[in-house]
């Protein structure tokens, strides 16, 4: 990328300039180019400087002053400045900003990947909500997160591997399936008082009465543990099979769903409580097994087996992060939950530290909560069922493509409000349509060029020195290290920011630049920045997982 060229070039410099007796023969501190919040100060500057002033003592603008003067030439760079109180500023080559353009069209739909991945594998588990109920609003905030996240991830080089983990194990499935077993009988007329702790939602007389329309009474006829642990199969089908086509309409998908019942069939389980055991931190006291997290500068132990032999929700996830780093050898995890789990993240990581893992190579997100709106009024149920809002009711009313920009609109960490009326406006003011009616408004220049018969591919884009021109040219360029940012930083919310960023950028070059003139060389070359700006308008919009329409 262009900063680690600018800041390569700024190395070479300062070791001249020490090489030249220029400044003292001092360690280098790492150099990190930023971009100028003013546009006046140049592309990008660098406080080294600043950092290398108390180790040389030297005043910090002298130390610029030789560093700036100890430079190569570089095609990439129209000026180089001084600025106080100690900072290089770099101002890009009109020339060299309008040939990237061309670079932009080579690349493609592959603009803006970059390589600092490696190949290193990733695995993103979200959502993994339990199949025990449908898929509501708030649970489509982490689906976002997570698909993004694994776009972008990928986009950086990374080897992703997304999943979502089944709770289909422990006490919430028994309550399930005694609940619909309860619902089943009901709607075939036999009373039956649904179990303490079940699961009273509509949706669990719709399910028990669509399987009595189909099996009739089979299960009555059968003993009623028998009926109740079939039902639940069955029923445990249907949820996960009604949860994967609401996350499949918001274009959600996963490479693995990983059920947890397969910890202890498979063994993982016994492994990692041995190894944890030979490691010391297991302990029986108070008639239950512990993980010792305490030794591990947690405040507390933690149960794993209660006194009755039944394993805790925490022992389950021991063993499928177990399972993870050390059965299938991923390199980084990185779980997204939801802020009923903002408890759960330390012991987690002390629990991967006592697995001999790293605890940085787990890294966790919190999905805060979102609040759905109609304008002023909170809507807290649904108009269809009286229950909560479900994610698919959401998705009917406003659109994938809306959901998606709107949840990813926020840092994860900051609750959300949703808006439905400005969701489903056709204005500026709504986000989304203002976005993708730049790509639509781009893709219509260039079907006016077609019916034209222009055929702009071999025009001159050093022809483009405009201000509109090269500040369009700025903001695309942009992408490829707001990749690296999202990657490094886990947060996919600033897409949302660029795309509309870059939208404004082009209708303002829009506005100021006729694309399709008299000038036939001029008319050509701006053909070329504007399909430019459909494929990094495209790519952005695609990394968010949201379609780049072609009309509106």
């Amino acid at each position: 990328m262009l900063k680690n060229k600018l800041a390569e070039l700024l190395t070479q410099a300062a070791l001249e300039a020490q090489k030249s007796g220029k400044l003292p023969p001092v360690a280098l501190p790492e150099i990190i180019m930023e971009r100028p919040q003013n546009p006046e100060h140049g592309d990008y500057a660098s406080s080294l400087p600043l950092k290398l002033a108390r180790a040389t003592n030297r005043n910090p603008m002298d130390i610029a002053g030789s560093i700036v003067a100890s430079m190569a030439d570089a095609a990439e760079i129209e000026r180089v400045d001084v600025a106080a109180p100690g900072f290089i500023n770099f101002t890009l080559s009109a020339r060299w900003l309008a040939g990237q353009v061309n670079s932009i069209l080579a690349a493609g739909e592959s603009y803006g990947n970059i390589l600092i991945g490696g190949g290193q594998r990733v695995q993103i588990e979200f959502v993994s909500v339990n199949p025990t109920g449908p898929l509501h609003v708030g649970h489509g905030r982490g689906a976002i997160l997570g698909s993004t996240l694994s776009h972008v991830l990928t986009a950086a080089g990374y080897q992703v591997e997304k999943e979502y983990y089944i709770n289909d194990a422990g006490s919430q499935i028994d309550a399930f399936a005694r609940s619909l077993y309860a619902r089943y009988c009901q709607s075939l007329g036999k009373e039956l008082a649904m179990p303490e702790g079940g699961y009273f939602g509509q949706y669990m007389i719709d399910l028990a009465r669509e399987i009595a329309g189909q099996k009739g009474d089979e299960f009555l006829k059968l003993a009623e543990a028998e009926a109740v642990a079939r039902l639940g199969e069955m029923g445990l089908e249907r949820m996960i099979n009604l949860i994967k086509a609401d996350l499949e309409t918001l274009g959600v998908t996963f490479d693995v769903w990983f059920s947890e019942r397969s910890l202890y069939k498979n063994g993982q389980y016994d492994e990692a409580m041995s190894l944890l055991k030979k490691g010391g931190f297991i302990s029986e006291k108070e008639g239950a097994t512990w993980f010792v997290s305490t030794a591990l500068g947690e405040d507390k132990d933690n149960v794993v087996i209660r006194s009755d032999g039944s394993p805790t929700y925490f022992a389950a996830d021991i063993a499928y992060h177990y399972d993870k780093f050390i059965k299938r050898q991923f390199n980084t995890v990185i779980n997204i939950w939801g802020a009923d789990h903002m408890g759960h993240v330390s012991r987690m990581k002390a629990v991967v530290g006592a697995l001999g893992i790293n605890p940085e190579q787990l890294r966790v997100i919190i999905s805060q909560m979102v609040t759905l709106r109609r304008g002023g009024e909170i809507v807290r149920v649904s108009k269809r069922s009286g229950d909560i809002v479900t994610l698919s009711e959401l998705i009917e009313e406003v659109g994938a493509d809306v959901c998606r920009f709107f949840f990813l609109c926020r840092s994860a960490d900051s609750q959300m409000d949703f808006d439905l009326e400005l969701a489903k406006k056709q204005s500026a003011d709504n986000p989304v349509y203002y976005v993708q009616y730049a790509h639509a408004r781009i893709a219509s220049i260039l079907r006016l060029a077609k019916e034209k018969g222009i055929n702009y591919g071999d025009g001159d884009v050093s022809l483009l020195t405009t201000e509109p021109e090269l500040t369009l040219i700025r903001k695309m360029l942009l992408l490829p290290e707001l990749v690296e940012t999202i990657a490094t930083t886990l947060e996919p919310h600033h897409l949302t920011y660029y795309a509309q960023d870059l939208a404004t950028v082009f209708h303002s070059f829009y506005m100021k630049c006729r694309v399709v003139s008299k000038d036939e060389a001029l008319t050509k070359a701006r053909l070329q920045l504007v399909e430019a700006a459909k494929t990094v308008l495209s790519r952005t919009l695609h990394l968010m997982g949201m379609t780049a329409p072609e009309r509106m």
